[in-house]
């Protein structure tokens, strides 16, 4: 039986970013999960704050030279990867100079967030999934971590659902307990509307108190993972409603039963 594919998004991993506890768990987890006989791919953002001479990043020609639109514009996608010789592990990142070249992740040096966070979602969404296909590689899983990653469960099941390359995929969300979405702006669905997608579709991201990330990718996921020990009430509420397979908060003892997990979801046996 050939190996099972895990494609790992997320918005940060060690030791290129370590924003959150995100860092640490998308650092360990595609390691181990390789371990126990998987085959495992990681994308993130290229970051303007990660050292590309020190962590020997370098552009992948093959795979650059799209363009994703982001709210009508067209924003070209440049990839560059790194290895992790310890893990023996190829690390993807999804680069662009408007979105990304700033020596910042999220925030100003004032402790304003940038207005244009929610376009570089979208773009980054957007991006993994294209990179994807261009990869030519199908996987059976993709994990997705951090607020950052909300919208691909939605593209999956929506403008990719006919994609040959996804029509095995089973979509996993880690919530944590931090997001942004306070401060996207009012037109927020609008710019996500994708591949003549409409703010409709995306209801689900969406209810009278604003805008609601972690609701909407529990609605569009094939299993969620509490990734942090407190969740917001309402997104308690949303994963109970749902009725979707859910794993737990783990604190540290977390690797193994993340792996059973992803059998469960596959329909494989523990």
């Amino acid at each position: 039986m050939s190996k099972k594919k895990v494609l790992i998004v997320t918005q940060e991993m060690q030791p290129y970013t370590a924003f959150s506890e995100i860092a640490d768990i998308a650092r360990k987890l595609p390691q181990y999960v390789q371990e126990q006989g998987m085959e495992i791919r990681v994308l993130m953002p290229r970051f303007g704050t990660i050292n590309e001479r020190r962590h020997r990043l370098h552009e992948v020609v093959r795979l650059s030279g799209m363009n994703i639109i982001v709210d009508d514009d067209d924003f070209p996608l440049i990839i560059k990867v790194a290895s992790l010789p310890e893990a023996r592990m190829q690390v993807y990142f999804l680069d662009n100079e408007d979105f990304f070249k700033r020596k910042a992740i999220f925030e100003k040096e004032n402790g304003d967030l940038f207005e244009d966070n929610a376009d570089r979602m979208v773009f980054f969404c957007k991006g993994v999934l294209e990179t994807v296909k261009k990869f030519g590689w199908p996987p059976d899983i993709i994990h997705c971590h951090g607020w950052m990653t909300s919208l691909i469960p939605f593209y999956l099941k929506s403008a990719y659902k006919n994609e040959p390359l996804f029509q095995n995929s089973r979509v996993i969300y880690s919530i944590y307990d931090k997001t942004l979405e306070d401060t996207f702006p009012d037109n927020f669905l609008d710019k996500a509307s994708i591949n003549n997608l409409t703010a409709e579709d995306l209801s689900a991201y969406n209810n009278e108190e604003g805008i609601t990330l972690h609701q909407g990718a529990v609605e569009f996921a094939d299993g969620v993972i509490k990734g942090s020990e407190v969740i917001q009430n309402s997104v308690t509420k949303a994963l109970e409603e749902a009725g979707k397979p859910v794993l737990d908060y783990l604190g540290e003892e977390y690797l193994a039963n993340y792996f059973e997990f992803y059998q469960e979801i596959l329909g494989l046996e523990v």
